[in-house]
This record gives structure tokens, C-alpha cells and sequence, in this order.
């Protein structure tokens, strides 16, 4: 549950940053669960099932893409970063 990784007591948490927080656990636990199905993909001998989790894998990544955007829509310091970051060429660290 996500209310687990809070780092500060709840009552004293704006509606913005609970709802900041489900968003980012939301994506993290996508994120997660792509890594998870890879592997199990990499690991598994049945072709018919590796097709199954690669299918499930790029599902979760559709999803933490979503919750990604999401972010970007809501939160201006996201929103800076990957307008900053994302869909450019080059070396990213020399942006």
C-alpha cells in the first residue's frame, strides 16, 4: 500500500502532495513490474509464454507512461525536466 511509504505523518500532508505521492508510487510499481516480466520473459523456455509476459511487460510500460504524463500535466518541475530531456538527440547529459 502506498500509504506505507509515506516519510511524513499523513494528517500533516497537503491533498496535492498524497495525491503527487500516489502518482509517483503508481509509476515506480510500473515500472517495477516491467522489469519483473522481463526477466521472466528472459528466464522462460516456453516461446508461447515469453510471447504472454512480453505482452504483459509492454502493457505495464503503456501504464507508467501514462502515470509519467499524468505527472507532467500536474507538476510544473516534471513538466520543465522532460520538456527539458525527453524526444531530444544527443548526449543526454549534455543538454
Amino acid at each position: 500500500m502506498s500509504s506505507e511509504n509515506l516519510h511524513a505523518p499523513r494528517e500533516r500532508l497537503s491533498k496535492e502532495t498524497l495525491t503527487m505521492h500516489h502518482a509517483i508510487v503508481s509509476v515506480i510499481e510500473e515500472l517495477e513490474a516491467v522489469d519483473w516480466y522481463r526477466q521472466r520473459a528472459d528466464d522462460c523456455e516456453d516461446e508461447s509464454l515469453k510471447e504472454i509476459l512480453l505482452h504483459n511487460m509492454r502493457e505495464e510500460i503503456e501504464h507508467a507512461c501514462m502515470g509519467l504524463e499524468w505527472l507532467r500535466r500536474n507538476n510544473e518541475h516534471f513538466a520543465k525536466y522532460m520538456d527539458e530531456f525527453l524526444y531530444k538527440k544527443g548526449d543526454i547529459d549534455e543538454h
